[in-house]
């Protein structure tokens, strides 16, 4: 027979005998065999118990129900729980003391290991993040955005707190509307708006539409971020990669795939950094027209933009033809789950018809940030965050300059990246590696190319590293880079 003994789970305590009730073991299974006539009830039970406290699942210090409690779920005497806590307590499984409760007091040191799988050897820690795609995680405005969980958690009314709307709560999409139209440039309402997990989920929510509608084809930007790619074929949609030069997109080469969709970063581009031309806009937009298709605009962190005014979105130029990804992974933290997905008119129901399974973000944080951004803390954040990038911007960019001078930098105009052009023989891919053994992490530009280039480059993040950790990080990879460079790398200060 198989019972479950109580409702508290256990844990390990550092002092396992002390007199505190916290560490209750009464949520365990107990397998205690069926009648036999061979083990009388309590011998069953003592074996049970043993067997659970044998196998890790009562652990040291957890505490045994009282006696009465789990004579009361087996249905039997108190004489037969006590009779095999004794046995139990004389064999050094359990220990019991006055005024306390019986508790585990032995644990398998010597038992082989519960999984006979090998362990995976554990990666030397990361000291220096110059990875990209991560904002300052240290300057989450944790304050605030507590204020706003903690605002809309007392002022929701009961009818909030049921099944949420697949399409996004009706607050956040009209305040995520109005913020658009006023910050981005997008002609955005809250009809047209859908609340989404991030950018990956609305193009996958988006994808789904565009196969729904008989688009089968999707072109990519190339070098560009793999997780599109992933998102997109997911939804079966074949992908075509299109280059990227210093003007962005190469709309001429678009031209040449079959694709009716295409996936574009305008305002900056991961990870090259670009920023698609005027001219090319135009083009794209008749583009989209010619062939009956759409843009898919990814404006992931087109907030941060440091030496120039922000470049409005591509939506508002044709919002009939281009869909508007964004979210605030970029902008708070990948952590909370919040995105948005602006969808031409026509193409909104089937948007929604296609997605009937799509789930929203959980609505109490779908309302805290509506909170966040209509107390204006949400532009007040950003104001303090684009000038902390720029000045760790800026004094990557001179670390850089001292350490590495023949090298040489791009994508510097906004977002919370840039790229580090290296001699074209440089084994970056080794480089990378020594620098993870090293602590440093950073990426390879082919990492996001769809073929290798002899043009070699590193794609450097600067938003999760501190400032003070700059020049011990760039140092560093200085010293890796002497190591992967085709010919002897120059000295700092050489």
């Amino acid at each position: 027979m198989m019972i479950t003994v109580g409702g508290f789970g256990s844990t390990v305590r550092s002092n396992p005998m002390a007199d505190s009730q916290t560490n209750l073991a009464w949520a365990t299974l107990l397998d205690i065999g069926p009648p036999d006539g061979r083990r009388r009830l309590h011998d069953r039970l003592a074996h049970a118990l043993r067997t659970a406290v044998r196998t890790g699942r009562l652990t040291l210090g957890a505490a045994v129900p009282p006696s009465r409690a789990l004579a009361e779920d087996l249905g039997c005497s108190r004489w037969v729980v006590t009779q095999a806590y004794a046995q139990l307590i004389a064999e050094g499984y359990l220990v019991a003391r006055v005024g306390s409760a019986t508790r585990v007091s032995w644990t398998p040191h010597t038992a082989p290991p519960r999984s006979a799988a090998p362990r995976t050897p554990s990666r030397p820690p990361i000291r220096y993040d110059l990875a990209p795609g991560l904002p300052d995680l240290r300057s989450f405005p944790r304050r605030r955005w507590a204020d706003a969980v903690r605002t809309v958690t007392g002022s929701a009314v009961h009818y909030d707190l049921g099944l949420p709307d697949p399409a996004g709560h009706a607050v956040l999409r009209t305040t995520l509307a109005q913020y658009l139209q006023r910050s981005r440039g997008a002609e955005a309402y809250a009809h047209s708006v859908s609340v989404c997990a991030g950018i990956t989920d609305g193009l996958v929510r988006t994808c789904r539409a565009l196969r729904a509608e008989g688009i089968t084809d999707l072109a990519l930007e190339d070098p560009g971020w793999g997780r599109l790619r992933d998102a997109a074929t997911s939804a079966g949609l074949r992908v075509h990669p299109v280059p990227v030069d210093h003007d962005g997109l190469r709309v001429e080469d678009l031209e040449r795939t079959p694709a009716r969709a295409v996936v574009v970063g305008a305002a900056h581009q991961f990870p090259a950094g670009t920023v698609l031309s005027p001219a090319r806009r135009a083009r794209l937009v008749r583009w989209a027209r010619a062939v009956d298709g759409f843009v898919i605009e990814d404006d992931y962190d087109a907030e941060f933009r440091y030496d120039h005014h922000p470049v409005a979105v591509l939506q508002g130029m044709d919002p009939s033809r281009v869909f508007l990804l964004g979210s605030v992974s970029k902008t708070l933290s990948p952590a909370l789950g919040l995105g948005w997905l602006v969808a031409p008119a026509a193409m909104t129901r089937a948007l929604r018809a296609a997605n009937t399974v799509a789930a929203a973000p959980p609505v109490l944080d779908q309302l805290a940030l509506a909170t966040f951004i209509d107390r204006g803390w949400y532009d007040a954040h950003l104001r303090a965050a684009r000038r902390r990038f720029r000045s760790r911007r800026d004094l990557l960019v001179h670390t850089l300059a001292i350490h590495m001078p023949h090298s040489r930098v791009a994508g510097t105009a906004a977002g919370l990246h840039l790229l580090l052009h290296l001699p074209d023989a440089t084994d970056t891919r080794a480089a990378v590696q020594a620098a993870t053994a090293a602590g440093l992490r950073l990426a390879d530009l082919d990492d996001y190319r769809t073929e290798p280039s002899p043009q070699r480059a590193l794609v450097l993040g600067y938003g999760n590293i501190s400032d003070t950790e700059i020049p011990p990080a760039v140092a560093l990879l200085g010293e890796v880079l002497r190591t992967a460079a085709p010919r002897p790398w120059p000295d700092a200060g050489r």
